[in-house]
């Protein structure tokens, strides 16, 4: 990063292929749209462009990006707040019509159980959108960016011991909500809707 201070684009091209995957991971917690996630994502590394003069020697450089990508990630949820989109996906298929029969291949997992892998995804996707703000900012740092307890209290601007618990917090309500799917296979919608804590 001290390279890229100075532009080099050569560490700077090294940087974006070591963190590009751990980056859109994230991202993808936060918004989980693949092609969205990459495009914030490159948002992301554009940022860290632009502010590499900002760096310090002294900080952590995942805790310096992942910060940038926590400001873009929200930016974009604050805007999709102000400014909802209807999905062009809902107007795909018309109502009633289905798609004419087709065959099984052999090679491929098993329908239902590719269907059941997909909605149970689907529903911890949705779990993650429901947590606060914070929750799951703080969640998405520690499992997506791999950082420990401390750097993720730097990216929130909070200490420790609270980190811990917005963490802790997050993974009993998602074992709640999760647990409940399981074993009953009925889904309660939280109407947490992602507020901050």
């Amino acid at each position: 990063m001290l390279l890229v201070r100075q532009g080099d684009v050569a560490a700077f091209t090294q940087l974006v292929d070591r963190w590009k995957q751990p980056v859109t991971g994230f991202v993808y917690r936060l918004l989980p749209d693949a092609d969205e996630a990459e495009d914030i994502a490159q948002g992301v590394f554009i940022q860290l462009w632009k502010t590499a003069s900002r760096y310090e020697r002294q900080a952590r450089f995942s805790t310096f990006l992942f910060t940038i990508a926590r400001n873009l990630c929200l930016n974009e949820i604050r805007r999709r707040t102000r400014h909802p989109a209807e999905s062009l996906d809902a107007r795909l298929e018309p109502e009633g019509e289905s798609v004419p029969g087709q065959f099984p291949d052999a090679g491929q997992v098993p329908a239902d159980e590719e269907s059941q892998r997909r909605e149970l995804v689907t529903k911890v996707d949705e779990a993650l959108a429901d947590l606060p703000e914070k929750q799951r900012v703080a969640l998405a740092l520690c499992r997506e960016g791999d950082l420990s307890y401390e750097e993720i209290a730097v990216v929130l601007g909070t200490t420790v011991p609270a980190t811990k618990s917005l963490i802790h917090r997050a993974r009993e309500i998602l074992k709640l909500r999760l647990k409940a799917y399981l074993t009953s296979g009925a889904w309660e919608p939280s109407g947490g809707g992602g507020k901050s804590v």
